[in-house]
């Protein structure tokens, strides 16, 4: 954890917005999940944080990548390129998974001459790879329950288990490799009856394809929706861990390759938003600050990840019910409505921590304003 006085060291000599990235923190986040996953190759979800410099240190701990646009795929290759073909092949078919089930024509023939193994869930999207991609490998995504998920990804993505197996064995009549099925339980799911479910599931699914033919699936995907520890609400990875070896041991054989695609497991921790009182206002008898970051910028997930971060002060003091606001003219621009702070004034420093996942990932320059200025400690 970065002290509370770096961080304003930090904002002083870069100025605010700032977004800071503790390196130290994504390195003991990878080892421990390796540590309490050991069965599971660990690709890291690039959409929840691509900044290129968090990458390449999950590369250095010899981490895989799971992307879903070329931008994504390129941030990664960039890691790999003085490599030699051969060798730069056998990285990516190892070490890199397409997991976007449906993709535009342009984006499968750029991703042919790679060989990469992608996610598909429709009957449509096997003839577009069929058609654009041939040399690709395929993995099923399966719908899977996602009660409880802080963001549910089922209505958008998955094949039901019924359909299944026909859409394997369509992709297989139209020459191309299916090597296993991959699910995701909704992103932050603290329900892990999610992944008991869904593991129940695959394994019926990886038994009726042999049964009906099929048997060249030797791969497990769990996806991601492992939580970051927000607040004390959420029970820890070891819990979760232990439920999941326990059911992959039971369902599941030993020549079965499992992998994962934590995003914001990994980095959320990682992340802090350091920012000033740039006005201040009294409505309806309650103090409202105005900071110079927001919804539009690097508390956008408080919109599209449905996720709340406490702003907290540097000062100490009596506290009292506050309103936060971004510095944008929208009204959408609320980071909060409900934040116990001291007295403030303007200029004042405050901050966020747990918000390295989904926050500057889909920060704007809406109204003008430019995303935060980001710095990496610890690299």
């Amino acid at each position: 954890m970065i002290a509370k006085s770096l961080l304003q060291k930090l904002a002083r000599k870069h100025g605010t917005p700032l977004f800071v990235i503790d390196h130290d923190e994504l390195r003991k986040n990878y080892r421990a999940f390796r540590r309490h996953l050991p069965r599971v190759q660990v690709y890291f979800a690039v959409k929840a944080n691509s900044d290129p410099a968090i990458v390449r240190t999950l590369f250095k701990e010899g981490a895989s990548f799971d992307v879903a646009s070329m931008p994504e795929f390129m941030i990664v290759h960039e890691n790999i390129k003085h490599l030699s073909a051969k060798k730069r092949q056998d990285w990516i078919w190892d070490k890199i998974i397409y997991a976007n089930p449906t993709k535009p024509t342009e984006t499968l023939e750029k991703l042919n001459r790679y060989k990469p193994l992608v996610t598909f869930d429709n009957r449509e999207e096997i003839y577009k790879i069929k058609q654009h991609a041939p040399d690709a490998g395929l993995a099923l995504r399966l719908k899977v329950p996602n009660t409880g998920a802080m963001v549910e990804l089922s209505s958008k993505f998955g094949a039901t288990p019924g359909e299944a197996v026909d859409l394997i064995l369509e992709a297989d009549k139209n020459g191309l490799v299916v090597e296993g099925i991959s699910f995701h339980v909704g992103s932050q799911t603290t329900n892990f009856e999610n992944y008991v479910q869904a593991l129940s599931l695959t394994a019926a699914i990886f038994k009726e394809a042999q049964d009906r033919g099929y048997t060249k699936m030797n791969l497990l995907d769990i996806g991601g929706g492992f939580p970051a520890p927000y607040d004390a609400t959420v029970k820890p990875l070891k819990d979760l861990a232990k439920i999941i070896n326990s059911e992959i041991e039971r369902l599941f054989p030993k020549n079965i390759q499992v992998l994962a695609e934590p995003g914001r497991f990994l980095v959320a921790s990682a992340g802090y938003a350091v920012s000033k009182i740039i006005g201040k206002a009294v409505r309806d008898g309650k103090t409202s600050y105005y900071i110079n970051d927001g919804v539009y910028h690097t508390y956008s997930g408080v919109i599209f990840d449905h996720c709340h971060y406490p702003i907290r002060s540097f000062k100490k003091g009596r506290t009292s019910l506050c309103s936060v606001f971004g510095p944008t003219c929208d009204a959408l621009d609320v980071i909060s409505m409900a934040e116990n702070l001291p007295n403030l004034e303007r200029d004042d420093f405050v901050y966020s921590t747990n918000i390295g996942a989904y926050s500057n990932a889909s920060a704007t320059y809406f109204n003008g304003f430019p995303p935060a200025k980001v710095v990496h400690v610890n690299q």
